[in-house]
């Protein structure tokens, strides 16, 4: 069905009632993993579930959270991958530990050479295992939580779809708690504003992430050309369900496919390293529906930040508001230079922009 697929497994999925690893669940979805790798697909695993290994195994002595979640996930991930491995070797198969931050994604060279890294993996029957590297993120290089880093691992890798294994059975259209509420089995890319009223802003008890955040990602992919399944990772086969074509959880359809470089872009927030103020008037024309524009230094009236040429930057209207986002064809320090200049290249390419007001 798919030839390149993202798996990501939730907290509350790999952990049992008391936050711990649960090694039984790991083991199925390993093995469900390893038949669609038989059956001819690619597979990255984006796991969350290294705090939970680290919770069986040891018990920080500072009060201090944050120093509780390092040692936590420190400890956690080796026995995470510890297990992964164990469990992947039982189907003659190797994995491999991929760790990231933010800034993976927002420099144009480590994007390149994670990209690099992982077609490498799977060129090679390697199964990457993806985790955020909680150990030395700092706030501002957090992610949502993995949601949001399984949505940027398949837009680099220009994956056909994210299976999102959660604590519950889909997107549901009512209140979670109304045991009448249904799961909604599909959601076309332009039906999806229709249902963001059902979202609930609730998170899990182990996890940084809610529908809210799956939600955003699934939009985003859909936009992209992937499709996203929403489905419980406590259901038996259902890796294998999705994959062989039945009705399992929600299933996000997506649009036409979109570039590498207009991908890229897509996922650009929270990412970039400067911004370019426009004006009314080159805010209405990178706004057209009829006219494709690039951002030209004669509509630009503010450069912020300390960015340089292949940078993501943000691009804002004159009062603040996000417009989109585009790769700069040059630094901050030329950007300022050439505010207001007429009949000089351009900023930000129109093949290389993202509008998305």
């Amino acid at each position: 069905m798919y030839k390149r697929i993202i798996v990501k497994v939730g907290t509350n999925v790999l952990t049992t009632h008391d936050g711990k690893l649960d090694v039984g669940r790991l083991k199925h979805l390993v093995e469900q993993i390893s038949a669609a790798k038989s059956n001819g697909a690619e597979v990255v695993l984006v796991s969350s579930g290294a705090m939970g290994a680290g919770r069986g195994l040891v018990a920080p002595k500072r009060a201090d959270k944050i120093a509780e979640k390092q040692v936590l996930a420190a400890v956690g991930q080796v026995e995470l991958m510890r297990t992964y491995s164990e469990a992947f070797a039982q189907h003659s198969l190797r994995c491999a530990q991929v760790l990231a931050t933010k800034e993976d994604f927002r420099d144009k060279t480590h994007y390149l050479n994670m990209r690099a890294c992982f077609e490498n993996l799977l060129a090679s029957g390697v199964v990457p295992v993806v985790n955020e590297n909680d150990v030395v993120a700092t706030t501002e290089l957090l992610f949502t939580d993995n949601d949001e880093l399984a949505g940027l691992v398949a837009a680099q890798l220009n994956a056909d779809a994210v299976i999102v294994l959660t604590s519950t059975e889909g997107f549901l259209a009512g209140d979670p708690s109304d045991k009448k509420a249904k799961v909604v089995p599909e959601i076309a890319y332009g039906e999806i504003g229709t249902y963001e009223k059902y979202i609930s802003p609730d998170k899990t008890s182990f996890g940084r992430g809610g529908m809210l955040t799956k939600f955003a990602i699934a939009k985003k992919l859909a936009g992209q050309g992937i499709a996203m399944h929403l489905a419980s990772g406590m259901r038996e086969s259902v890796i294998a369900d999705i994959l062989g074509g039945r009705a399992v959880g929600t299933k996000f359809l997506p649009r036409g496919r979109s570039s590498a470089i207009k991908r890229r872009i897509a996922y650009s927030e929270g990412l970039t390293k400067g911004s370019v103020q426009v004006n009314k008037c080159a805010r209405e024309l990178l706004l057209s529906k009829t006219k494709i524009m690039s951002l030209l230094p004669v509509g630009a009236i503010k450069v912020e930040g300390d960015f340089n040429k292949g940078d993501i930057i943000e691009i804002l209207g004159e009062r603040g508001e996000n417009l989109g986002f585009g790769i700069a064809e040059y630094g901050a320090d030329r950007a300022k230079e050439l505010l207001g200049v007429q009949k000089a290249r351009p900023i930000i390419h129109y093949n290389h922009m993202f509008i998305s007001a």
